[in-house]
């Protein structure tokens, strides 16, 4: 079976589905079949242990790699291939940088699968997006800033994944970029307002990952054909 971190360390392209959000049982079937490299499970309020439960058994019917964002412990599903377990490193809520990682794992530590776990550093840029109002993110930060945050989580603390998160909007692909360069060790996820080839072609050029949320629940169509336009041979950047 292959380790976790070799399973993330591979996608170039995620689906992200939100427990909270109703899917149809075609347009999940389209998902899962789409040649996507994973499907990441996990979103910024109403997650349940029972909706996470619900949509975990819907994914499995198909042999696409799943893992769960770990964001407390009403959420805390077994059967997942990985869990990632975020902190948000600007967030303006100290809680949200240790605290409900403390009380998840209070809970269930002894359970908890570590082979299975990887922490990730999220960098929240969308101030008007639900995880910024949630985590009261510190989002009006200056490219040098942005670039500092990273270096932290890449350089001292040894995060093997951070994650630019611009939900609800189209990010800076040029500040993208600029942070995938100075990274020494972590693998950088990209995510918000992807919904055509072009964005999804860019952003792939940019970040290691990318992952494709909103677009899902709002165009399938324009969804599915973000898959392809990342692929190594639709991007003219070197993402390895």
């Amino acid at each position: 079976m292959i380790a976790f971190s070799g399973m993330y360390a591979a996608w170039r392209h995620v689906f992200k589905l939100d427990p909270d959000r109703a899917i149809s049982d075609e347009a999940l079937e389209r998902i899962c079949l789409s040649g996507t490299d994973g499907i990441l499970v996990g979103g910024s309020s109403g997650v349940t242990f029972d909706n996470t439960v619900e949509l975990l058994s819907r994914i499995r019917r198909y042999e696409v790699p799943c893992a769960l964002e770990l964001t407390g412990a009403d959420s805390a599903v077994p059967g997942f291939d990985g869990y990632f377990v975020p902190t948000v490193l600007n967030a303006g809520r100290t809680d949200w940088l240790v605290g409900r990682q403390v009380e998840a794992l209070a809970e269930y530590g002894a359970f908890m699968p570590w082979e299975l776990a990887a922490s990730q550093a999220y960098l929240i840029l969308n101030g008007e997006c639900t995880a910024a109002k949630v985590t009261e993110a510190r989002t009006q930060l200056t490219a040098d800033e942005v670039l500092a945050y990273a270096l932290v989580a890449d350089r001292l603390w040894r995060v093997p994944v951070i994650y630019m998160e611009y939900s609800g909007t189209y990010g800076d692909m040029a500040l993208v970029r600029q942070v995938r360069d100075r990274l020494a060790q972590a693998r950088l996820f990209y995510g918000g307002g992807i919904a055509t080839p072009e964005q999804a072609r860019a952003a792939a050029e940019s970040a290691h990952t990318i992952v494709v949320g909103n677009v899902i629940y709002s165009d399938l169509a324009a969804a599915l054909a973000t898959v392809d336009a990342a692929k190594p041979e639709a991007c003219a950047g070197d993402i390895a």
